[in-house]
């Protein structure tokens, strides 16, 4: 699998600014506190090193409030926020 079709739930979650680092995000991950939905099925991530792919929802609690995306790219890096917003959509429904 190339670097392209996947990444790692907490590499991508620090690129797509949702940590402020790597280590924060893997530490979230590994609490069980993050929902995967792939193909309409749903998983639980609880391993930091994960694989996501775009086209894949995800849903958490951060900050008081439920986050709903679906990965829109991967990155190549952590940019701006105005890079980041464009990794991840907000979900429909």
């Amino acid at each position: 699998m190339s670097d392209e079709e996947a990444c790692r739930i907490d590499v991508w979650l620090w690129r797509a600014r949702f940590f402020k680092t790597r280590g924060l995000a893997a530490e979230f991950v590994e609490t069980g506190r993050l929902r995967l939905t792939r193909h309409g099925q749903e998983t639980r991530l609880d391993k930091a090193s994960r694989q996501v792919r775009v086209g894949d929802g995800l849903v958490f609690a951060l900050g008081g409030r439920l986050i709903a995306i679906e990965v829109a790219e991967l990155g190549e890096r952590r940019g701006p926020p105005s890079e980041a917003r464009l990794l991840y959509v907000e979900a429909e429904g």
